[in-house]
């Protein structure tokens, strides 16, 4: 008869075997949804940048990302979730300004410039997509809060901006009003619909701000 302690190996070993073989099916088939989640996102944001938010449909992400209407569903179960999930990728891939990037500038106005013009540079390397975010906002309601965060941080940029002026108090609202006027996304298009460079329209608004001090 076989030795039983033989056996216990034996069968330990086949148990591991089929817990590895079904730990690698599970991790994947895991790896098989994320990969068919990124297509999705990424057929969603490709979508949005060349038609627009409100344009693009599921059938048309579907059918770009190579999947059926009901997989983009069972990824995405709500217009809330895909733009959360489309807005992270594309800010992940096309960052906006870090305040960090000018926090060293101690003097206001050239503090204020390098913040504007990174914006500046920033948006005109992702015009298009801006450009049918803010077309489309008030018609796509998921677009909404996307689109509130980075409002947001604008409105920390601002504030970053104005500490560093030395105003008086009662100028602070009528410079803080003109600081976030410029960091626009739509003050800096129509000013580059006037072919003006970027550091051009800095230049501009700068003068804005400028009259603000005296």
């Amino acid at each position: 008869m076989p030795d039983n302690r033989a056996c216990q190996e034996l069968n330990k070993q086949l148990c591991l075997l089929n817990m590895n073989k079904r730990k690698y099916t599970k991790t994947r088939r895991a790896e098989q949804q994320d990969r068919t989640r990124e297509k999705i996102v990424e057929a969603t944001v490709a979508l949005h940048e060349k038609l627009g938010p409100a344009n693009t449909s599921i059938k048309a992400i579907a059918e770009k990302a190579g999947v059926q209407r009901l997989t983009v569903y069972r990824h995405f179960p709500d217009d809330t979730s895909l733009f959360q999930a489309c807005t992270s990728h594309y800010l992940g891939q096309h960052p906006p300004p870090n305040m960090g990037d000018w926090a060293g500038i101690q003097e206001a106005s050239k503090r204020s410039h390098a913040a504007l013009l990174a914006f500046y540079r920033y948006y005109r390397s992702t015009e298009k997509m801006w450009s049918v975010a803010y077309r489309d906002i008030d018609k796509v309601k998921a677009l909404q809060a996307p689109m509130g965060q980075f409002q947001a941080y604008l409105d920390q940029v601002r504030d970053d901006l104005l500490a560093s002026w030395n105003v008086k108090q009662a100028d602070r609202k009528s410079l803080a009003i003109t600081l976030r006027h410029c960091l626009r996304f739509t003050t800096w298009a129509s000013l580059k619909n006037e072919n003006l460079s970027d550091k051009k329209i800095v230049e501009l608004v700068m003068d804005w701000v400028a009259v603000k001090q005296q």
